[in-house]
């Protein structure tokens, strides 16, 4: 969905917007067309208002346009025609209804017809509908049909007001304007993220046997091109996620001597902590606030005479935040220890110098823009198998058979090879340009940003909204609108946070539509809130003052 023209769409939820809905209904059915009586209140309130789901189109913080959709029987168009089963000739399972399909004149251009209609179709989609009917004014067909809505049964209504009973599916819809013109979400997730012809392309080849010697070509390719891009001696590739590589870490660890420190300042410190919990390690914790830097004098306070080894997040997805590696390298080499670290989220985003790192774990997706599927474990030292733990992470056994100890998966392969051989110094220009960029403008635009600019991973930005507004609302809206941005995640719901990855490849007519919408989107939900309670919340005043950059 395209918001060149300053409209989004989304759910309506305020009293004040349900005030408007009863307005433009009584300004299209009362008065524009004759099927139901004038009052004057001039509002119709639809007699199955507390059932439906409206959706409407904002512009400019009026309410332009509207369509609500029930799923309770009788439909309306049951009582006029008979049960809807009858009439279609198609099999239903789970319909719904369409109904008070409206638009304000001086906007009956079609962009707001053919948005609701895009809108309509995904939110149809998600609850699970395969059939939605609707009882068409005559007087739109040719826009119903736009639409993607086909005619069946007889007319209803009076002379003065002829309605067609029309039922819309998803292959109706994708056959229609509406469905050839929506365009794919964009994302802006840490993953899965954007992916190149060339990589798709290489997932969708023929499957070959992970025995044959062009696998093993193919993945000593791989692995010698992660090692240059990391500055390792060695790196293992294993068919599992990135947990899979931590969990290799984890058993690695518990075969040397002496006690542990693991750094935690964000979700993804905290899962490495569970995971040695479980594994039975011996460790201590320094853990800080999210977003807040680690000090060497911290570190050092909390490293013990018994102390062997230290683990931590590089790029902390959670905030944003980057770790200091140059400052760990140090402390691990003054004081002796085995240096570990989650680099999941920072290989392929900045440029990464692994040497005097103990362990270090990576994955395909994310910044290599790959598909996930596929994670990493570099290291500098032979490593022997252990009977001591189990056999799927036994980085030791990884190394005996040259990464393939298991059924592995050519698709995979494939694709993470051409994704590697594309990355170049541009790759990481492109990635920190668009951080900037996106922070520039979020700052002037009155965004509270999680971390600082000084400790900013290039990866990720990380907005705390007021708590005026829900940031899964305002996430749900955007993803309606055409943009993925990250916030689905409970950590994030938890602290009202969204985030906005920067590891696609983004235009900056894109980021412009973007940042503009996400504004627009916020602003209007502080205004909805204002309108019912006569004031901002003193947290979300900053933000509703501030004028947008980009005009």
């Amino acid at each position: 969905m395209d918001n060149n023209h300053g409209y989004f769409f989304k759910i309506a939820t305020s009293c004040n917007e349900f005030e408007r809905i009863h307005q433009l209904n009584y300004q299209t059915f009362s008065e524009e067309i004759p099927q139901h009586e004038k009052n004057e209140l001039k509002k119709l309130v639809d007699p199955f208002h507390h059932e439906n789901t409206y959706i409407i189109c904002i512009k400019d913080d009026e309410l332009i346009g509207m369509v609500a959709v029930r799923d309770n029987r009788p439909f309306s168009l049951d009582r006029k025609i008979g049960a809807i089963e009858e009439s279609l000739p198609i099999i239903v399972n789970r319909p719904c209804e369409v109904r008070l399909l409206a638009v304000k004149k001086e906007f009956r251009n079609g962009r707001v017809f053919v948005g609701l209609a895009q809108f309509l179709a995904q939110y149809c989609l998600e609850k699970g509908y395969d059939v939605a009917v609707i009882s068409g004014t005559v007087r739109q067909l040719k826009l119903y049909n736009q639409m993607g809505f086909q005619p069946f049964a007889q007319l209803t209504g009076t002379e003065e007001a002829l309605f067609q009973p029309m039922y819309l599916t998803k292959e109706t819809f994708e056959a229609s304007l509406a469905g050839r013109i929506l365009h794919p979400a964009i994302p802006f997730l840490p993953g899965p993220v954007q992916i190149s012809d060339g990589v798709r392309a290489a997932l969708m080849g023929r499957p070959y046997s992970h025995r044959t010697k062009g696998f093993r070509e193919k993945l000593h390719r791989i692995r010698d091109l992660l090692c240059d891009l990391t500055n390792s001696q060695y790196v293992q590739v294993l068919l599992g996620s990135g947990t899979l590589a931590n969990e290799v870490v984890a058993a690695q660890l518990s075969l040397i001597k002496g006690r542990g420190l693991i750094l935690a300042n964000g979700e993804f410190g905290t899962r490495i902590v569970e995971q040695a919990q479980r594994q039975g390690l011996s460790f201590d914790v320094l853990e800080k606030e999210w977003g807040q830097a680690f000090l060497k004098e911290e570190i050092v306070e909390k490293l013990s005479n018994k102390s062997t080894w230290i683990w931590a997040v590089h790029s902390e997805t959670s905030t944003g935040m980057l770790n200091d590696l140059t400052l760990l390298k140090r402390i691990a080499e003054e004081y002796g220890l085995k240096l570990c670290l989650d680099c999941i989220s920072s290989i392929g985003a900045v440029e990464l110098d692994l040497s005097g790192v103990f362990l270090a774990t990576g994955v395909s997706g994310k910044a290599l823009r790959a598909f996930t599927g596929l994670s990493f474990v570099f290291h500098h030292h032979q490593v022997a198998p252990s009977p001591a733990l189990p056999k799927y992470i036994d980085l030791g056994v990884y190394m005996v058979t040259d990464s393939i100890p298991f059924s592995h998966s050519s698709n995979f392969i494939e694709a993470l090879l051409v994704a590697v051989e594309n990355m170049t110094s541009e790759t990481y220009r492109k990635i920190s340009e668009t951080h900037q960029w996106l922070r520039n403008n979020l700052k002037h635009s009155g965004y509270h940003l999680i971390t600082s600019n000084e400790n900013n991973s290039p990866m990720i930005l990380t907005i705390a909204l007021p708590k005026a507004v829900s940031s899964y609302e305002i996430g749900r809206v955007l993803h309606y609108n055409g943009y993925l941005l990250h916030f689905e995640s409970e950590y994030l719901r938890q602290r009202n946070w969204m985030q906005i990855a920067c590891i696609g490849d983004y235009s900056t007519a894109t980021l412009e539509k973007m940042t503009n919408l996400l504004y627009q989107v916020v602003t209007y939900e502080l205004k909805q809130l204002q309108a019912s309670t006569s004031k901002l919340p003193n947290e979300g005043a900053q933000l509703g003052r501030k004028v947008t950059l980009i005009k």
